[in-house]
């Protein structure tokens, strides 16, 4: 049954609500078949509803895949029908939308619930019924039919309204450079925000209205910015400005802790020790808080002392629990829980411990959490094909996600006031770039600082330009147009797509083969993901491997035979062994690996291993899988690609800041490492390659510019 125009929204939203729900949550596959479903009806493609075309794109089967042989597709529609059907009658009899999957096809319906029919009225044989009875009793059935119309309407959010539909925007600095990870007082009368308007980034402060921006630290917090955290905040009664700090001779994260200035001015001070994250509740009297340990660990104490804190969760090996943030009642804590660093979802545990509740089901970007109300929450999250953060806000009792505002526009922090009624958002642009560094010789590890050239930036025939990668005599790289991604090749100085892909999502970046002859890149597309190969002329391509949960980027074999890649098991990302010809994936690392790079002569593969506090360790193994022996080496949150130099004797990597770095490179047989570049501190560094013959680097350059918003709601 076609879905009206206007029903669609209501569709989509009981779609959400749905797969919300616990049953579905436990369930990734189930999810993914209705998703599949529903989404392809509501855009008018039943004609894709195929057995066919599901087995394949589903449940990962080849496009050979013959039903009569595989009843995978009928055997999931029955426990679909079976578990919708238990919705229906559970947590979900008060809904006002039904999703039905009928026999015989795999075509969802949407209908509205059908009221039920009420009761006869008795007969009375004989009797005359006065006219006033009459009246009481219509009287009596309309009131109830209007009572089952308000609820069924408030558990359906059919009357939604935007939080901020009426709320009135205020730009709060216009100044050049990057203003972020904003906070906003309770009162609402202070903000505060992180910003390199005197060259390093400092903690600055403004008063609504005022137009008037002071610098509290002035140079002397060397490590601010880490946008996996809530990095600014304020004490309960204002006065103070906190923030989070790193110091630059941790090697392992430990020297982690909150900091906090006096909002008049004044010299910093400890506030926190050992604490990454932490949150007031609303009256001032307790104080949520997490660790950089493994796994994030989420602690509640009374007041400052923290001598009787509890811990009261922890996240699983290679997860991240941050953003803690009290609920108006106090009774429970939300965070934001997953694999960094677009896995992620909100979760909300009672404040005296228990089992944590999954609240919503992006699986992907999702940070900063606040209140505006008693239920209403407000978040940053990613969309299906975003490339930035957009807006949200859910009634937590009713979990249906809405989003506020268009995937053009990009934020990146989100804070409110006590009273829910003024918010400051980071509103943000960024400018990717490509650079090269021509060697005057072949990189070796005899190269410095002094040795490395200026870089000069490549033009480039589209607007965007990422995950560079050096082939023989060509350049590769990605790039961006709305929500679809591509990758192109430069060659002689002439530019020519070779792939591209309607809402895909090229992750990790490309990897090409030995031979220069093949590229291997791997694609979020339909929330599938995809491992494809083809030739360097961007002809053949084909999918080598459509059963795995992909993670990070891929790295072809010494050999050319096979891929590795990560893969999610069991919730943990490992490297598998892919082969190009026929034959299934192989477990090659048990622990937590991802993004791999082999050593020229085959011999073993480096990987990094799971984010502790802000920093990870970088590891090997041989082509058995056993481990193989490396220097010491522990590197900073989002810096993961590495490299070998041509003879595989020395690596390297970006080591730094969480947001500006170097290039680095370490002798592996002796451990030295050696400074490579000496960049300007605007000019950070996401990526780079280095040319098979050791003459030519390419750098990634991310140019951020951002501005802080001031959102005043409407006051009901």
């Amino acid at each position: 049954m076609p879905i009206a125009p206007t029903d669609r929204e209501g569709a989509r939203r009981q779609l959400e609500r749905v797969l919300a729900s616990p049953g579905f949550l436990r369930n990734a596959r189930m999810s993914r078949f209705l998703r599949f479903l529903a989404e392809r009806h509501l855009e008018g493609s039943d004609n894709q509803l195929k057995e066919s075309v599901i087995a394949v794109e589903v449940f990962g089967r080849k496009p050979d895949h013959d039903p009569s042989q595989d009843s995978i597709v009928r055997t999931e529609a029955g426990r679909l029908r079976a578990r919708l059907a238990e919705y229906y009658v559970g947590e979900g009899k008060d809904d006002g939308i039904v999703i039905e999957l009928p026999k015989g096809g795999y075509t969802p319906v949407f209908r509205p619930r059908d009221p039920g029919s009420q009761p006869s009225l008795p007969l009375l044989h004989g009797k005359r019924i006065r006219h006033r009875t009459w009246l009481v009793t219509i009287a009596a059935i309309a009131i109830a039919l209007a009572i089952i119309a308000i609820v069924w309407a408030q558990k359906t959010e059919r009357f939604w309204r935007s939080p901020i539909a009426d709320a009135r925007f205020q730009t709060v600095t216009e100044f050049d450079g990057v203003g972020q990870a904003a906070a906003v007082s309770r009162d609402g009368q202070f903000v505060a925000f992180l910003s390199d308007r005197d060259g390093p980034v400092d903690v600055w402060l403004t008063q609504v209205g005022s137009g008037q921006f002071h610098n509290l630290t002035r140079g002397t917090a060397p490590e601010l910015v880490n946008p996996s955290v809530r990095t600014l905040g304020f004490s309960p009664d204002g006065s103070w400005v906190t923030f989070w700090i790193r110091k630059p001779d941790s090697a392992r994260g430990g020297h982690i802790s909150i900091w906090a200035v006096p909002t008049l001015g004044g010299q910093p001070r400890l506030y926190l020790e050992g604490v990454a994250e932490f949150d007031w509740s609303h009256d001032g009297s307790r104080l949520a808080y997490h660790t950089p340990e493994a796994g994030d660990p989420l602690f509640v104490a009374d007041g400052v002392d923290r001598s009787g804190a509890r811990p009261i969760f922890k996240a699983s090996a290679g997860l991240h629990a941050h953003f803690p943030l009290w609920a108006p009642d106090m009774a429970t804590l939300y965070f934001v829980e997953g694999s960094l660093p677009n896995k992620l979802d909100i979760w909300r545990i009672p404040a005296a411990g228990g089992i944590p509740e999954r609240i919503t089901s992006h699986d992907g970007h999702v940070s900063y959490p606040v209140f505006l109300g008693r239920r209403t929450l407000m978040y940053l999250a990613s969309g299906p094909g975003d490339s930035g953060l957009s807006l949200y806000s859910m009634d937590v009792e009713h979990r249906i996600p809405h989003r506020l505002t268009s995937s053009a526009d990009r934020y990146t922090s989100l804070a409110a006031s006590a009273d829910g009624q003024r918010l400051v958002v980071t509103r943000a642009s960024a400018k990717r770039t490509l650079w090269r560094l021509r060697m005057t010789k072949p990189l070796s590890g005899r190269q410095g600082v002094a040795d490395a050239p200026a870089p000069a930036r490549i033009s480039l025939t589209t607007n965007t330009g990422f995950f560079p990668r050096l082939g023989p005599d060509y350049l590769l790289y990605v790039s961006a147009t709305g929500t679809s991604e591509s990758i192109w090749k430069v060659a002689n100085g002439t530019g020519t797509e070779l792939w591209s892909g309607a809402e895909a999502q090229i992750f990790g970046g490309p990897a090409i083969a030995p031979d220069g002859r093949r590229i291997a890149f791997s694609v979020r597309q339909s929330r599938r993901t995809l491992l494809y190969v083809m030739q360097a002329d961007g002809t053949n391509a084909r999918v080598v491997a459509d059963s795995l949960d992909l993670e990070g980027a891929p790295a072809w074999a010494a050999d050319g035979r096979s891929i590795t890649s990560a893969a999610k098991d069991h919730g943990i990302p490992r490297l598998f062994r892919v082969p190009v010809g026929a034959g299934s994936p192989v477990l090659l690392v048990h622990d937590y690996s991802v993004d791999p790079a082999w050593a020229p002569d085959g011999r073993f593969v480096v990987y990094s291993g799971p984010d502790i506090g802000t920093t990870f360790s970088v590891k090997a193994v041989t082509l058995e899988g056993a481990g193989h022996p490396l220097p010491p080496m522990t590197l900073t949150r989002g810096a993961r690609h590495l490299t070998f130099l041509h003879g595989g004797h020395a690596l390297v990597f970006l080591r730094g800041d969480i947001e500006h770095k170097n290039l680095w490179l370490m002798d592996l047989e002796t451990g030295a490492e050696r400074q490579l570049t000496n960049l300007a501190p605007d000019f950070d560094i996401h990526d780079f390659d280095i040319s098979p013959d050791g003459r030519e680097i390419v750098l990634e350059r991310v140019q951020e510019h951002s501005e802080l918003v001031l959102l005043d709601l409407r006051r009901p």
